[in-house]
């Protein structure tokens, strides 16, 4: 990210006393020193990064190693292999404190997150890749894509379209169980009516009382397909989450119509191109995170310092897990393409804010 250098000002350089000769004021190569002087010098301290290297999730941490490598590519950013256990991770936050890292970017999951959390004390800012917000403290950022965020964005944008009453389909899954609450508590500052029906498979749908002006289904798989289907010619708009995002011809003959929060196809696939082109292979959604990660860290290296008070200063970090911005609690606030569904795939037809 380009440096930008403050404006000079006369009454500045009056006031500090430092008036120059006009000859001197004229000097390409006194402007070129001043302008240099300004640029904030590179924070080269090393970051850490706390990934499952060994046991069964080996192969998901290497890929994440390399993808945050794609971002920030200097030798500041050095791995610590957690098992992808808690008590691995708890000894890879103490050995990345030994070593002086000015951040710790993971572990992967809530459990890891905890117990790294509890070792670093606030002392670095830990910004992990779990999409379990109960685990968020200050210091310590949940920054994958959780429910909340992408609940909130379909839910703005459905407002925005006119949808005033909302049912949201829990089917009892983690995920929709958190988007269900997370719909709850965004209704009234969006402006709609939330209704959430909890449905068990092989049992008939409870009744939904006066029919809605849209049904969010969270979740995804079959069950999301068969819901869907029901909801074919019954002029209630469909409403999903990254979760449902199916390629499938004939799911998408299903969800045609459909809109859907998610980061941005094209932006992952841009991504990926890079990824496959440098290691081969098909990256993750994990992968995304860890690159973003390290296009942060190269934002913070640019900016001249790597702390909690800088990742916060910044309103909008560049990501292909879709434009981000840190809160002081934990929370991160992430931008969200708005995916219009169709026969031929997902067609982006705005960007929401997901909270």
């Amino acid at each position: 990210m380009p440096i930008r250098t403050p404006a000079f000002h006369r009454r500045d350089v009056l006031k500090s006393g430092l008036l120059l000769p006009p000859a001197l004021l004229a000097s390409p190569s006194v402007l070129a020193v001043s302008v240099q002087d300004k640029k904030p010098k590179r924070d080269k301290r090393q970051v850490a990064m706390l990934l499952p290297l060994s046991g069964p999730r080996a192969a998901l941490g290497l890929s994440m190693r390399q993808a945050a490598l794609l971002a920030d590519s200097g030798p500041e950013i050095t791995a610590y292999d957690t098992g992808g256990t808690a008590a691995g991770a708890a000894l890879a936050a103490r050995n990345a404190l030994k070593a002086k890292s000015a951040m710790i970017l993971g572990p992967v999951t809530a459990e890891e997150m905890t117990a790294a959390a509890r070792e670093v004390a606030g002392r670095v800012p830990v910004v992990a890749f779990s999409n379990n917000s109960v685990v968020r403290a200050p210091g310590s950022w949940v920054f994958g894509i959780t429910p909340s965020q992408v609940t909130s964005a379909i839910l703005r944008y459905a407002r925005s379209r006119g949808i005033r009453n909302v049912v949201v389909i829990d089917d009892a899954s983690p995920w929709s169980a958190a988007a269900a609450l997370a719909a709850g508590k965004v209704q009234g500052e969006v402006g709609i009516d939330v209704r959430v029906l909890t449905v068990t498979e092989g049992q008939p749908l409870p009744v939904a009382g006066d029919a809605p002006d849209a049904v969010l289904l969270p979740g995804s798989g079959e069950a999301v397909l068969a819901a869907a289907r029901n909801l074919k010619e019954t002029g209630i708009q469909l409403l999903g989450t990254v979760q449902a995002l199916d390629h499938r011809p004939a799911a998408l003959e299903v969800l045609n119509g459909a809109w859907l929060a998610s980061p941005d196809p094209a932006a992952f696939g841009r991504f990926a191109g890079e990824y496959r082109a440098r290691h081969g292979g098909d990256p993750g959604a994990l992968a995304a995170l860890a690159y973003d990660a390290g296009g942060i860290v190269k934002v913070l290296r640019g900016k001249g310092e790597i702390s909690e008070k800088a990742l916060l200063a910044e309103t909008s970090y560049p990501c292909v897990t879709g434009n981000a911005r840190f809160r002081s609690d934990g929370s991160v606030a992430r931008e969200l393409a708005i995916l219009l569904a169709g026969p031929q795939g997902y067609e982006p037809v705005a960007v929401s804010l997901g909270a």
